[in-house]
């Protein structure tokens, strides 16, 4: 028998008999759990569940929608089902600083990464030949003041064009509109060092060095209107001391954000991630 995986999200108020209903659902078409993660938000009573299963090959994604509707109306959840063959369509931002760029084309040249790159937009000509030796489509996008709404029209386009799925900014440099980060939420990934709030602007590690910093971090998070203050995917810490100059910060401060945002992209891609208002629940 040929079978296939799916994997269910879900979200709902808190109630009894939520799992046994889902599991039932599952099981009246046929579907073998192998993998099922859980929570409930004491703050707010929310419920949370993402279930991974088995199912015969035969069964549509419109056959398990149609037999869980009831159940899902019964306790008002938002719910989607994935097939786990089908992978994501991804587009990768990108400016000038091509270490996450780079981190992710290896990754996904290795097939670490569940995902199908279908172009690197940048707004710098900068990693067009790198692009084409991966064989992806090189899209430039120059952003100035005076043509950034027309560009972020352009680029919306694309991404619909393309049907993108996912856009991660690995280190592209521009802050997209309001309007761009409301159309496209829970879509965008961004990735920065953790020093904010405290070190703004350019060199930021050159700051936390002439402070003497001991802590060097990079965060993973969804994008909002909010300038860098989206849900919070991933973080990760590295400690330094004072015989770590500014250079070896910076090394030190790249690799960690090639770590957090290649985490973050593959939970995303697995579909580990549901958004809880302005945080996230991640089953590993």
């Amino acid at each position: 028998m040929s079978i296939k995986k799916i994997v269910l999200t879900l979200a709902c108020d808190d109630g009894k008999g939520v799992i046994a209903a889902v599991g039932g659902s599952i099981a009246e078409q046929g579907g073998n759990i192998i993998e099922s993660g859980q929570y409930v938000d004491p703050d707010n009573n929310r419920f949370f569940m993402r279930v991974c299963f088995q199912v015969d090959e035969a069964v549509t994604l419109n056959d398990l929608n149609s037999c869980f509707e009831p159940v899902a109306s019964r306790y008002g959840m938002e719910w989607q089902f994935h097939d786990m063959a089908v992978k994501p369509r991804v587009m990768i931002m990108v400016s000038q600083l091509g270490h996450c760029l780079n981190d992710l084309l290896y990754r996904n040249s290795i097939q670490q990464l569940p995902m199908e790159l279908v172009s690197i937009v940048s707004n710098h000509e900068t990693y067009r030949r790198r692009a084409e030796h991966e064989d992806v489509a090189f899209v430039h996008m120059p952003i100035t003041p005076d043509n950034k709404p027309e560009q972020e029209a352009k680029l919306l386009q694309l991404i619909e064009a393309q049907q993108v799925d996912l856009v991660i900014l690995a280190r592209y440099m521009q802050v997209l509109s309001d309007d761009l980060c409301r159309e496209l939420s829970g879509k965008v990934i961004n990735i920065h060092h953790s020093f904010l709030p405290s070190f703004k602007g350019a060199r930021p590690y050159h700051q936390a060095h002439k402070r003497g910093v001991k802590l060097i971090g990079a965060t993973a998070h969804y994008v909002t209107a909010d300038l860098d203050e989206g849900p919070i995917i991933e973080q990760d810490v590295q400690r330094v001391d004072h015989a770590a100059s500014a250079d070896a910060m910076v090394a030190i401060g790249r690799d960690t954000e090639c770590q957090v945002l290649a985490k973050a992209v593959k939970l995303h891609l697995e579909h580990r991630i549901l958004l809880n208002e302005d945080r996230t629940v991640i089953f590993h």
